[in-house]
């Protein structure tokens, strides 16, 4: 059995930050992971986000910490949640919406598919 272990995830080296999939407005997000994928279906990483309005985009059920930063989400039909460093969130299956990131966020994060 293999055991995946980050260090100090708030420092930790991410990939090539690239643009995010959907983006509303001028700004621009960029967006970096370090990851892995289990044969199970099991997505687990480090992803950060600069600030910026986009779209989630994510299908599979999702559970995130947030190590850093500050950002709003706002469900298709639903409130806004204000989220920050030390929050945690469970996002369903199919969960759209918009991601207003104020400040540069970094979360770790299970998807389930």
């Amino acid at each position: 059995m293999k055991i995946d272990h980050w260090r100090d995830t708030a420092r930790l080296s991410l990939g090539e930050p690239g643009a995010v999939g959907a983006p509303l407005g001028e700004r621009l997000s960029q967006v970096a992971t370090a990851s892995i994928t289990r044969d199970d279906g099991v997505e687990a990483g480090v992803w950060e986000c600069t600030p910026g309005r986009w779209r989630r985009q994510i299908v599979q059920q999702e559970f995130c910490h947030f190590i850093q930063g500050r950002c709003t989400f706002t469900p298709d039909g639903g409130e806004p949640l204000h989220i920050q460093a030390g929050d945690a969130v469970m996002f369903p299956a199919n969960t759209t919406g918009i991601w207003d990131v104020q400040e540069t966020v970094r979360k770790s994060y299970v998807l389930i598919f």
